[in-house]
């Protein structure tokens, strides 16, 4: 009972500090309301506004039923150039996109003879340029089926009509997807950066010389710091689901919010403990922002929240399977984007919990040589 009494008494400590440092504060707040929003609504998968530019050679009725086919909020307005300006005009970065139609183009096709069209892509805008090109070419066979149509008495439907379905994500909108994402990652950066920048500070300050002569344990000392500022970032979370997803985005979130915010908390045991880990091997705040570079970025660029486990390596993939970080993205996914219940997650949350526990202790024992190194 007097552990108990020593912990809760530690953690209202840890939250004061917290309170105090208006900084940190501040930045803590924004991580997750104002930073969540802008890489929602700032980072875009999708084919928005492209420029576009047409060669018309042949200037027939299908050629100018292309003109109109590109259409707002996909493509901007096409332009219309000369052959010779093509390639000034792509070295001068002004198109993404120029379609060439050749001389002869209607003709050629109502005789049955061989008809191409010439796309010139900017690969520069990586995304842009596969998303277009694929949409272009789309775009063009629609135009080229109607205008065929339209002039034959009959036509000759399809062997096979593929009807696609887009589960989970109808509209295909990358915000539902970026905002939560971006969630995830800012729960493991804070976490580990508040615990780790507790421990840091109290060095510094003086203080933890003075928990020292104190009749507290070091798993007191250290499960305080474990459970504020766990806590603080389980709160932020959740403020940031109701806020910035519900509120701001408009996402409906397919899967049960107590659950995820269980399976945070679980996370958050391995994240703090992280953190604190560590805090005992920098001596300084800069030192424990290049092992956060080191470390914790990699977990997770690597997690499966920005790439698919299945892109990656053969070998990466079964490394990655032992990164509690990679198990909180994927039960966050099934739960939020796919409404998973307990039964299809709990393998998830087993492994988090077991790799969570396992670095908590190899983290006190660590914090407790440190605690001895400063005795």
């Amino acid at each position: 009972m007097a552990a108990f009494r020593n912990l809760l008494t530690l953690a209202r400590k840890e939250l004061a500090g917290l309170l105090r440092d208006r900084f940190m504060l501040f930045f803590v707040l924004y991580a997750f309301t104002g930073m969540i929003y802008l890489q929602a609504t700032g980072i875009s998968h999708e084919l928005r506004n492209a420029s576009i530019a047409i060669v018309d050679e042949d200037q027939s009725p299908l050629s100018l039923r292309f003109r109109s086919a590109f259409r707002p909020p996909d493509f901007q307005a096409p332009a219309l150039i000369a052959k010779g300006e093509v390639d000034r005009a792509m070295a001068d970065a002004r198109y993404t996109f120029v379609l060439d139609v050749p001389p002869d183009f209607q003709s050629d096709l109502l005789a049955g003879h061989g008809a191409e069209l010439q796309i010139l892509v900017d690969a520069t805008a990586m995304m842009q340029a596969g998303i277009g090109a694929a949409q272009i070419q789309s775009v063009l066979s629609d135009e080229v089926s109607r205008f065929l149509a339209r002039d034959k008495t009959a036509t000759t439907p399809d062997a096979v009509s593929a009807q696609l379905r887009f589960a989970f994500n109808q509209t295909l909108e990358t915000t539902r997807f970026t905002g939560m994402m971006a969630i995830l990652f800012n729960v493991t950066m804070l976490s580990v950066l508040l615990t780790g920048a507790a421990v840091i500070r109290e060095r510094e300050h003086g203080t933890l010389e003075h928990l020292l002569v104190m009749p507290v344990r070091p798993l007191e000392i250290m499960g305080a710091k474990v459970l504020a500022n766990g806590l603080v970032v389980l709160a932020m979370t959740g403020l940031s689901l109701a806020v910035v997803i519900r509120w701001a985005l408009g996402i409906h979130l397919a899967g049960s919010i107590p659950l995820f915010m269980a399976g945070t908390a679980v996370y958050l045991f391995f994240t703090t403990a992280l953190g604190i880990f560590l805090a005992t091997v920098a001596r300084s705040m800069p030192q424990l922002g290049l092992l956060f570079i080191l470390i914790v970025l990699p977990l997770n660029l690597l997690s499966g929240g920005n790439t698919p486990l299945e892109s990656m390596p053969l070998w990466l993939q079964r490394i990655m399977q032992f990164s509690p970080a990679t198990q909180f993205v994927a039960f966050a996914q099934a739960i939020l984007y796919r409404g998973a219940d307990i039964t299809l997650v709990w393998r998830h949350f087993a492994a988090v919990a077991a790799m969570g526990s396992l670095f908590f202790l190899l983290s006190l024992w660590r914090f407790r040589r440190h605690l001895a190194a400063a005795r």
